[in-house]
């Protein structure tokens, strides 16, 4: 039987702290609440206070519960009230000598078979254990921000870790009504070693002034479905935070470079740029601790809005820290041509036409176009089905469109859209067609997602018309577009892009041309490093998807993501990824060519990380 905790101690009374205290209050523990003077002391009870205050408004709480809740909160200062607990849970800063000073105190203070926990995110347990004379009780506890919201919890047990402990905590968390994952002491645990990684790479594309800020979260959002983009959530977590555990990762992780801060982190936090708490950070805030996000002189601004058609435009935009900017017109697009025919042309198709673009659809034979036309038909009627559009909608989408095998109907076009098969050499003969038949200043667009689109512009003789238009699957669905410019795009096609994806209705993001773009250079490599998680033995595939989705709010985990993706499409990314930024930590996972070379490609054929047989 595991044992029953009654009375819970807890030391650090800040964000966290007060969560902890209060996930223990509201499922009838007694808890004491320590700090380290009267004026921390009263900060604490009023964080907890302001958060159930709003428990109880927005009807989560009711006020008998929560009046309840802080009767069982006693307050004191300093670890002497912590006497006779039966757990204690250490939530200060992440300083190891701060959390051993502690700790040494709480050896002496706590009864001896009281349990002693920490809540760090990134420091070893085991050396924080070493500073008591009971090693086998300390553990763990690692929740995760806001703590009476979200479900997960990492217990993490070091290699003299008690059994009988261990199964105390999880008998304790599932009580709480969260969900634990178990894991051994190393660097990061679960959710932070691979949130970490992503978040500082997204930072050094801001350092490098790769895409501005707004795109960079826009892209993850809307590409990935996460609940924040990487560059706000820095700013929420606090750049001082993420630096010190980034940097904790690189030193206790085997100096991965991946967790190796980047340069800008330390500088904004050296100046005080710690986020929201500050009220500065990637983003300007109206106030410090404010969530509420107000411009600055890194904001883009849109003297006119881009509306169907291509109405005149001008953008005017200053990357995150930089003086670049860029000052042009769009062209007018009213006649779009789409060449391919597979399910991304199907959908590009269907957007420009229900966008009221007439769409010139060309593929390599009438029959293939007959394919085509039946599945846009089909899209649209499911549409129709479920009230996204009307049957004049359906109808007036369709006149918009004509249906060819040759790329001469071309000719007349503003705007052309590529979805051929992703092989370059395909691509580059059919752009060196489309430069001999479109009319000049037409833009030409590739919707590449892994290929260097100035290979392709290159192929024509017109290279400062060409961008990447990359549309994310299924297109009529997906709200972003990921606009590509290469070093020869002229910044009159990248106004014509912005506002032609305005006009669809979809979010676009302007990035340079490099491998991944914005959304698959982020995603892969913290795809590859789960798979080398799973590969070390560290976690199973079932925690590591728990950790990422309840701990960090992703809509997948990421071997749910993979089997879905297809590894052999994971695999193909990632290589092209390692290829071109010769980065050891994007080296492809051994576990991830294992798993492709053996013919487990995910949900396609039935077995990728998981059995897919029998469902």
């Amino acid at each position: 039987m595991a044992r029953e905790f009654s009375t819970v101690g807890v030391v650090g009374l800040g964000t966290m702290g007060a969560g902890i205290v209060e996930v223990f209050a509201r499922n009838g523990i007694d808890v004491v609440a320590v700090e380290i003077s009267e004026p921390a002391l009263e900060r604490g009870r009023a964080t907890l206070t302001a958060s159930t205050d709003r428990a109880v408004a927005k009807g989560k709480l009711a006020a008998a519960d929560r009046d309840a809740l802080h009767e069982r909160v006693h307050f004191a200062v300093g670890l002497p009230a912590l006497h006779s607990v039966d757990l204690v849970i250490e939530a200060v800063p992440e300083h190891l000598d701060l959390k051993q000073r502690i700790f040494a105190e709480l050896d002496r203070v706590c009864r001896p078979e009281a349990i002693l926990a920490t809540n760090t995110s990134s420091l070893s347990v085991t050396e924080i254990s070493v500073a008591t004379t009971r090693p086998n009780q300390v553990i763990g506890i690692h929740f995760f921000n806001p703590a009476p919201v979200m479900k997960l919890v990492e217990v993490v047990r070091t290699v003299v870790t008690s059994p009988e402990v261990v199964a105390d905590v999880e008998a304790l968390c599932a009580r709480l009504g969260k969900v634990d994952v178990t894991i051994n002491d190393r660097a990061g645990f679960i959710a932070n070693a691979l949130l970490f990684g992503y978040l500082n790479h997204a930072v050094a594309m801001a350092e490098s002034h790769y895409a501005a800020r707004e795109d960079i979260d826009a892209a993850m959002k809307l590409g990935c479905g996460l609940p924040m983009g990487p560059l706000a959530l820095m700013d929420l977590i606090g750049l001082d935070t993420a630096y010190e555990i980034l940097d904790t990762m690189y030193r206790r992780g085997g100096r991965d470079r991946r967790h190796a801060p980047v340069p800008l982190l330390k500088q904004m936090v050296t100046a005080g740029l710690l986020g929201r708490k500050s009220g500065r950070g990637f983003y300007t805030y109206e106030r410090p601790g404010s969530p509420v996000v107000v411009p600055d002189a890194a904001t883009p601004l849109a003297t006119e809005s881009a509306v169907a058609g291509g109405a005149r435009a001008i953008y005017a935009e200053v990357g995150t820290g930089s003086a670049r900017s860029e000052l042009a017109s769009p062209a007018v697009v009213t006649k779009v041509g789409v060449v391919g025919s597979g399910m991304m042309a199907t959908g590009i198709i269907e957007v420009f036409a229900t966008a009221g673009y007439e769409v010139v659809s060309v593929t390599r034979g009438a029959e293939k176009s007959a394919a085509v036309c039946e599945a846009v038909k089909t899209s649209l009627n499911k549409g129709v089905v479920r009230a996204r559009l009307t049957e004049a909608d359906r109808e007036a989408a369709l006149g918009r469109i004509s249906w060819s095998a040759t790329l001469d109907h071309l000719a007349d076009v503003d705007l052309v859209v590529e979805a051929v098969v992703e092989e370059l050499s395909v691509k580059k003969a059919l752009f060196a067609s489309l430069d001999e038949i479109c009319k000049p200043d037409v833009v030409l667009a590739t919707t590449t997602s892994s290929l260097p689109v100035i290979d392709v512009a290159m192929a024509t003789n017109r290279p400062a018309d060409v961008v990447g238009l990359h549309f994310f699957n299924p297109a009529p669905v997906m709200p972003l577009v990921e606009i590509v410019r290469t070093i020869r795009t002229s910044p009159e096609a990248t106004a014509t892009a912005r506002a032609v994806c305005a006009a669809l209705g979809k979010t676009g993001v302007v990035c340079g041309d490099r491998s991944g773009f914005i959304v698959n250079a982020l995603l892969f490599p913290y795809l590859n490093d789960a798979v080398k998680m799973l590969e070390a033995s560290y976690s199973t595939a079932d925690d590591i998807d728990h950790a990422m989705k309840l701990g960090c709010g992703y809509p997948m985990g990421p071997f749910e993501l993979l089997d879905v993706v297809g590894l052999d499409v994971a695999l193909a990314i990632q290589r092209e990824l390692y290829l071109e930024l010769r980065e050891p930590g994007f080296a492809p996972a051994p576990l991830l060519e294992h798993l492709v070379t053996a013919g487990y490609l995910g949900r396609k054929t039935r077995r990728g990380f998981r059995d897919h047989s029998h469902r």
